[in-house]
């Protein structure tokens, strides 16, 4: 009986031992600030991993600490990183902005420790004003003295790239090709983009002893010049060029200067804009097959106003779009384009997702007159006459249960 009771002891002794710890910090890790990360592009197994001084909730209405990670692409081809944390309850006294920035050639690994060792900083406040606060330790690492940056490429970036995709049944052969190139350089004071691109597409269709055969190509060239006034102007321009079957073009060029006013300043916005856009388009046309309207080539001005509003709040993130332009010689030829991505938390634990887009069209100069084949229909190689065009995307997602996601199990591939 003794010898039961010793073995009943010994195994209670190691269940309580591992839970409480010996000087308590398991036990103290209730009161430790319950915090929630909005972030796209984070691994967030990685982050649980590594900061286990807080405890981590899916539910942004449940935390302590709301932690918003926004991102956007650096002129040398990295990424800048922007961390608001917002505290909540006994902690809204505290908010704080840091910001990480990595390199075009750092590894993943690189970027991860670099983005824990931020948030390592920013949740320290937070940390501090709990009992786990007597656990954290401050280290000081000597400063590098600033020296003046030499760029051989003055601040020049370039990508080239060639892609191939080959796929096949018996009855059955595709083949699509595409390449492109891009030149850009981005700095505070301006930035130029350069880009040219082509595309084929081939699919061959055997359909008892006859073989279907159809094809697209599309190749252009796009420049973008932009010219920073202030935190609210800037002025620039497209030129672009496009030569494209499925839109009847032999060849199109168009100029377009334009002018932008963000009601925000641009210094915020990775987390917010609200941007309206003016465009007058110089275009000449000259196509592939004759229009509807009996042209083989034609010069036009087109202008285009747009309102554009993008958010990443507390209450989740939201970009909205509105665009309508018309042709000069003729109002009548116009197009309405409206488009939205929303997530928003409508109470804890119900997210609302919409995304969609709706285009009113009543340009389509381009058509070609004649009827399409049944081939170009089904396979779409040919632009069709349509007085609108759309995509909807709406749902609901509920989540309910423990409030808590420290826990990182990755066996089997499954988070």
């Amino acid at each position: 009986m003794r010898k039961y009771f010793l073995f009943a002891f010994v195994l209670i002794w190691f269940l309580i031992i591992p839970v409480n710890g010996k000087d308590g910090t398991n036990s103290l890790k209730e009161k430790a600030p319950r915090v929630f990360i909005d972030c796209s592009r984070c691994d967030m197994e990685y982050i649980k991993t590594e900061i286990t001084f807080v405890n981590y909730v899916w539910d942004r209405k449940e935390a302590d600490v709301v932690v918003l990670i926004t991102t956007q692409r650096t002129a040398s081809g990295g990424r800048e990183y922007t961390i608001t944390m917002v505290g909540r309850g006994e902690f809204s006294d505290i908010k704080n902005t840091l910001k990480y920035y990595s390199s075009s050639t750092d590894t993943w690994e690189k970027i991860r420790k670099g983005l824990i060792h931020t948030l390592k900083l920013g949740l320290a406040p937070y940390v501090a004003r709990t009992p786990l606060g007597k656990y954290l330790s401050v280290n000081f690492r000597e400063k590098v003295k600033p020296t003046a940056v030499k760029d051989k490429w003055n601040f020049w970036v370039f990508s080239i790239g060639l892609h191939s995709f080959l796929r096949g049944e018996q009855r059955y052969k595709g083949i699509s090709l595409w390449s492109d190139f891009s030149a850009d350089r981005v700095t505070p004071e301006s930035k130029f983009l350069f880009e040219v691109s082509g595309d084929f597409n081939e699919s061959r269709f055997k359909i008892h002893d006859e073989e279907i055969r159809s094809s697209s190509k599309e190749w252009g060239l796009e420049s973008l010049y932009v010219k920073s006034i202030n935190e609210h102007w800037s002025a620039g321009g497209w030129v672009k060029y496009q030569h494209s079957t499925y839109r009847n073009f032999d060849s199109s060029y168009m100029l377009a200067p334009a002018l932008e006013y963000n009601f925000f300043p641009y210094s915020q916005a990775t987390r917010r804009q609200l941007r309206l856009l003016y465009k007058i388009s110089l275009i000449h046309n000259k196509y592939l097959e004759e229009t509807i309207y009996e042209k083989m080539s034609e010069t036009l001005l087109r202008h285009s106003l747009s309102i554009t509003l993008e958010l990443r709040e507390m209450w989740g993130e939201a970009s909205l779009s509105l665009e309508g332009s018309q042709y000069l010689h003729d109002l009548s030829k116009s197009r309405l384009k409206f488009y939205s991505d929303l997530e928003v938390q409508l109470f804890k634990g119900l997210f609302l997702s919409l995304f969609g887009n709706y285009s009113a069209l009543h340009d389509q100069i381009n058509l070609p007159k004649g009827e399409a084949s049944l081939e170009e229909i089904l396979l779409r190689r040919r632009e069709l006459e349509s007085n609108y065009r759309y995509f909807f995307s709406v749902g609901f997602r509920y989540k309910f249960g423990s409030i808590y996601s420290n826990v990182v199990n990755p066996r089997f591939g499954y988070d």
